[in-house]
């Protein structure tokens, strides 16, 4: 998995995505359509973590459902 969002870049989660998921297209356009906090931005390349909204994940998981299984993990830094 590649790291999306470092350590020191949120305070309560942090994302990691695949190799596959993090160079798709046109599911970074699905993860941008299901996520109700706009965690992720659809580009040319694949997704990218907008870092300003990480901390306000509700912790649906619905970016995990819509990627294969173990293609997005979502990492509480807290209890």
């Amino acid at each position: 998995m590649s790291d999306a969002a470092s350590a020191g870049d949120s305070i309560f989660i942090e994302i990691e995505m695949s190799d596959a998921v993090a160079s798709d297209p046109e599911l970074a356009t699905k993860l941008q359509e299901v996520c109700p906090v706009s965690i992720f931005k659809a580009t040319d390349s694949g997704p990218e973590i907008v870092v300003s909204q990480l901390d306000e994940c509700v912790l649906c998981e619905l970016c995990v459902e819509a990627a294969p299984q173990g293609g997005i993990e979502i990492i509480k830094k807290y209890g």
